[in-house]
């Protein structure tokens, strides 16, 4: 599974552990339904909680209309909520009408990382892998976890060393059972079969 961004810091009334998990798209039919892109491959987290939390966007491409003057409200108490395709489309009490859910275009849709679903044994959301330190089974540093690439059959860890700043240096290291020998969320650490040369 995965998730977004890294969590942002609490702001009153926030969940402290906020992640971004999607962004809303558009508005969805003429009732006040909103159309947001999850940004996992499985938008469980979306059906899992029912206060969803909103900032403007970022950098997103998607824009609120210019006629739009109301700040957005801080969060959307979702009543209703269900997969359409390649989105997921909801309902809000603070929504009443479709103008009120284009005026949403662009927010950034967050959900506090406790609210997600339980993952089962070996399972875990991209998020709680980003920043984990990576070593070999010689017990030799490899960087930690920089993100993740979703390949379709499996994901990748992108592994930065010490001192790296960029994509180039990164180590790509399949998130597979060959490679993969532990993972330790407690002690931050996954120990890969993985050379130092590779």
């Amino acid at each position: 599974m995965s998730a977004a961004a890294p969590t942002l810091a609490a702001e009153p009334g926030w969940p402290e552990d906020a992640v971004e998990v999607g962004i809303v798209v558009d508005a969805w039919g003429l009732k006040g339904w909103i159309k947001v892109k999850p940004f996992a491959s499985d938008p469980q987290a979306l059906f899992s909680s029912r206060r969803w939390f909103l900032k403007p966007s970022e950098k997103t491409g998607v824009v609120r209309p210019a006629t739009v003057v109301k700040p957005l409200p801080p969060l959307l108490q979702i009543t209703q909520v269900k997969e359409h395709g390649e989105v997921v489309v909801a309902l809000a009490q603070e929504v009443p009408d479709r103008d009120a859910a284009e005026a949403l275009r662009g927010a950034r849709v967050f959900i506090g990382r406790s609210s997600f679903p339980t993952v089962g044994v070996d399972e875990f959301y991209w998020i709680d892998l980003i920043g984990l330190n990576v070593v070999n089974r010689q017990g030799e540093q490899l960087g930690t976890v920089a993100g993740l690439i979703d390949t379709g059959p499996h994901s990748v860890l992108r592994v930065a060393p010490e001192g790296v700043v960029d994509e180039a240096g990164e180590k790509l290291i399949p998130f597979v059972a060959a490679y993969i020998d532990d993972v330790s969320l407690e002690q931050r650490l996954i120990t890969v079969d993985w050379g130092l040369d590779f």
